[in-house]
């Protein structure tokens, strides 16, 4: 059993992992009850400067990115944060089981956002105003699941991480700056067959309206046909760390893919259930409304490495289809909403780990869609407007398709334009040649140099606020001084040089310079 467990899936360095293909090489029968926690505590600040772009406001007078409300004419914004989180895995004796938990003890918190301020004392940093509270909280749950190893393959169930392959579409958010993180509340199983690894999950995505029960504990789900529920499916090539380093050294060729199938679908729903509404709203049989929502989507990962190279790809399609989008019960709309999305990354390195000096280049697109604004993030309630940075991309009866992909925020292609002004990729291509230098080692020390530029073009010139595709150039530097014993301070400078797409024509306005800096200390455990 525990040679199948060192077979199962890729070694993960946390005590969680993310992934259909990242559970179960730790799991076999020991002789007690064993705790292990790791985790890291970040503290970091951020200093922006001029990522409105000084182009002035778009149509609905918002600029691109606030800026101070007592001095709209200012540049610079300043914030520091902190997370403190735990994996915390219990494995049970006399069995290949466990239970894991990941608790992000301290979530983001931003310095100073949340304090009690009395007469003759300072600021005492107290938790949130109430559980649950985005982004500043003091207690996030983020996963808690069971696993085992049985004789016929792997089981877990709970709610556990979501990644797969670079994170492009599905990220679990475990890297040190990621800020979100995907999790599912699953019940998969894993298991070995000529040489794969073959997956099937489903996925208890989103429920419709609940109602305790007569404990006043428990919920009832008053409508099963309104549940929201995924079903996937996945097949594996993947070596763990210590075989792909032995066959490196050894000038083999690795080659690792996968492919992963994943449905979702929706019969009805009860809009009234989730939407804002001024007052209280009893829910009766005529909430209910017909959806008939089905979405699937195909995602390929592949990753190629010899001695002293390697190159990892993704690529995705999306379809979705939406018998009725009206949110109204009673009011029906005559037209189908959907979606073809398409999407691609690919990440190379030249040079074998541990060089003194390694890069590559790296690339990605996510399809676009003409209507106006990026629709990365568009806010409730607002319309297609030309000149918008963001914006829906439906617009019934005149428009009933959304076709842009959006990248996860957790997969990071650069600093100031998709990570902080758009929010994500999509609706754009990039191309970002990256190098990196080992400057100096001392006993468990190293101070590396890290630096990338970062090319990006819209596919449709009506999704930018400027109506011209070319988005900018981003120069981004990072000097990194760490420790092997888990300590590290992270300096980062990013320059944006937008292009036309974010120039104001209507108030003839160049978009400028806008600049990031940014100090990060980790501790690792």
């Amino acid at each position: 059993m525990r040679a199948f467990a060192s077979v199962l899936l890729l070694a993960a360095t946390q005590a969680l992992a993310s992934g259909l293909a990242d559970h179960g090489d730790d799991l076999f029968q020991r002789e007690k009850i064993e705790v292990e926690l790791h985790g890291f505590l970040r503290v970091r600040g951020d200093l922006l400067n001029n990522l409105d772009l000084d182009r002035g406001t778009t149509p609905s007078g918002l600029a691109l990115f606030p800026v101070p409300l007592g001095n709209p004419t200012g540049q610079s914004l300043f914030v520091a944060d902190m997370r403190l989180r735990t994996d915390l895995a219990i494995y049970a004796p006399f069995a290949a089981a466990a239970v894991k938990v990941r608790a992000d003890l301290i979530d983001d918190l931003v310095f100073g956002s949340t304090p009690v301020l009395s007469p003759g004392a300072g600021n005492a940093p107290t938790p949130a105003a109430s559980p649950g509270q985005f982004p500043a909280t003091l207690l996030r749950i983020k996963r808690a699941y069971g696993e085992v190893l049985t004789p016929f393959g792997y089981l877990a169930a709970g709610r556990m991480g979501n990644m797969w392959g670079l994170g492009m579409m599905s990220n679990g958010g475990d890297c040190l700056d990621c800020n979100l993180g995907d999790q599912a509340d699953r019940v998969a199983f894993v298991t070995s067959l000529v040489g794969h690894l073959w997956a099937v999950a489903y996925d208890f995505s989103a429920v419709g309206p609940t109602q305790f029960r007569k404990d006043g504990q428990r919920q009832l789900i008053l409508d099963p046909s309104t549940d929201v529920q995924s079903f996937s499916f996945a097949f594996m090539n993947i070596k763990d760390d210590h075989t792909r380093k032995r066959r490196r050294l050894a000038g083999r060729v690795t080659l690792e893919y996968g492919l992963l199938g994943s449905y979702r679908w929706q019969d009805n729903d009860v809009p009234a259930a989730y939407l804002p509404v001024s007052g209280d709203t009893t829910l009766t049989p005529a909430s209910v409304m017909r959806r008939g929502y089905k979405a699937a989507v195909v995602d390929g990962w592949l990753r190629f490495q010899t001695e002293g190279f390697k190159l990892e790809a993704e690529a995705a399609m999306l379809y979705a289809d939406v018998e009725q989008a009206s949110l109204l019960p009673g009011v029906l709309l005559r037209d189908r909403v959907q979606s073809l999305q398409l999407g691609g990354s690919i990440e190379t390195t030249i040079g074998a780990p541990g060089s003194v000096f390694i890069g590559g280049l790296n690339a990605g697109a996510a399809s676009g869609d003409p209507a106006p604004g990026f629709g990365a993030f568009p806010p409730a309630g607002s319309t297609p407007n030309a000149g918008e940075l963001d914006g829906p991309q439906l617009d019934i009866p005149r428009d009933t398709r959304i076709d842009n992909l959006r990248f996860h925020p957790d997969y990071r292609v650069d600093r100031i334009l998709f990570a902080e002004i758009i929010g994500t990729v999509t609706d754009a291509w990039y191309v970002r040649p990256w190098a990196k230098a080992r400057l100096l080692e001392f006993r468990s020390y190293q101070l590396t140099l890290a630096a990338d530029a970062t090319f990006s073009r819209a596919f449709y010139a009506s999704s930018t606020p400027g109506n011209d595709a070319a988005l900018g150039m981003e120069f981004h530097g990072a000097l990194t001084w760490a420790s092997k014993d888990g300590f590290d301070v992270l300096a980062e400078y990013a320059v944006l040089f937008p292009f036309a797409g974010f120039d104001n024509p209507a108030q003839s306005l160049k978009a400028q310079p806008a600049q990031l800096g940014r100090i990060r200390l980790a501790w690792r455990f």
